[in-house]
């Protein structure tokens, strides 16, 4: 298992090769843009042994780069006589900065040129998703935050976004998939079909819950009837003190029915909002039912949670969907030097790369 830790401890804790488990079609160049393909195979027949320098960078500061193990695993893996390349790299969880290199690949270019935009797509995705993470467990400051992105997109994107979330340091997760490159396990509880399954009864699904599974701790998905007050405290009162969490999901569409009770009807009463937050702790402690934890969801991005932070609303867990898999930055390759020169396109030029590693071959 990959430690949080292991960026403190050297190249030598990169991930292995075999971590990723890639498809062989990735070699065989079905992931590949084909125009690489046929550079590759023009040099390859024409102008073969050239040494090439390719730098990868981006444009945005301040983001937690991720994906680098991948991308040095996906080169050792699939480039011809990878043995014989120069990779120099940062790690995974560094901070980088605006058009800082991220990594460096020095050699022949029919041996690796074409992995080129596969490298580009890791790069950008996991860094996107992992500076996006870093954001969320900023506003929370020290809060859990659950990590619900895997119904988000593609299922196959589950893997590489768990583990970027996790380079960032969220370790609550959906599915096993989103834990398979670091060891993590999915959790949760239910859904809101288990609710409507049992006919709109809320003790009913939990019950059934408690019976299939009495050893784990209970967390009730609490607004389905869009009473959330009312449900906690009666469903707080029925487990007699088995009730671990509920779980508020509230629409923004919705006000919920305690707060219409309350006469309070303005928008910023919709969805899950800090004042039913704060209403639905009181009510709760009142009743005798400290012990049960207050998780949200259902729109949350660092902004939204900043603000209930900044309230100093009672929520224990952030649960966190569409925001971590935003695309926020994009990666390109450039070829820069030449047989030892530097070579390469108007408004490009070898970049510094003073924190760049070399990165040993083989990880096995």
């Amino acid at each position: 298992m990959l430690e949080i830790e292991k960026k403190k401890q050297g190249l030598q804790s990169r991930l292995t090769n075999a971590t990723f488990q890639f498809s062989p079609l990735l070699g065989q160049g079905l992931y590949s843009a084909q125009y690489f393909i046929k550079s590759q195979t023009i040099v390859k027949n024409w102008l073969p042994h050239q040494t090439v320098t390719m730098q990868f960078f981006q444009r945005e500061s301040n983001l937690t780069v991720c994906g680098l193990d991948e991308c040095i695993a996906l080169i050792h893996t699939f480039a011809d006589h990878p043995e014989k390349l120069l990779i120099e790299a940062l790690e995974d969880g560094d901070i980088i900065q605006a058009n800082e290199p991220v990594l460096k690949i020095t050699g022949h270019y029919e041996s690796f040129g074409f992995l080129e935009s596969m490298i580009d797509g890791i790069l950008s995705r996991r860094t996107s998703v992992s500076t996006n993470a870093k954001d969320v467990l900023q506003a929370a400051q020290g809060k859990p935050v659950f990590s619900m992105a895997d119904r988000q997109d593609d299922y196959l994107t589950q893997t590489g976004d768990g583990y970027a979330s996790y380079i960032a340091g969220i370790t609550r997760i959906a599915t096993d998939a989103q834990g398979l490159w670091w060891g993590g396990q999915g959790m949760g509880t239910m859904p809101h079909a288990l609710i409507q399954v049992c006919g709109g009864d809320i003790l009913k699904a939990v019950e059934l819950y408690q019976r299939q599974y009495p050893n784990e701790p209970i967390t009730a998905l609490i607004d389905y009837r869009n009473r959330v007050v009312e449900d906690s405290l009666m469903l707080a009162k029925a487990l007699q003190g088995k009730l671990n969490a509920v779980r508020v999901d509230t629409s923004v569409a919705l006000i919920d029915e305690y707060l219409v009770s309350k006469g309070l009807t303005g928008d910023e009463y919709r969805g899950v909002n800090p004042t039913l937050i704060k209403a639905l702790r009181k009510e709760l402690d009142e009743a005798g039912h400290p012990q049960v934890k207050i998780i949200v969801s259902s729109g949350f991005n660092p902004e939204k949670i900043l603000r209930f932070e900044q309230a100093k609303t009672p929520v224990d867990l952030y649960g966190v969907g569409q925001y971590l898999v935003k695309i926020r930055t994009n990666f390109t390759g450039d070829l820069v030097m030449l047989n030892g020169q530097t070579q390469a396109k108007v408004g490009r030029a070898p970049m510094s790369g003073k924190r760049l590693k070399k990165v040993p071959f083989p990880i096995v």
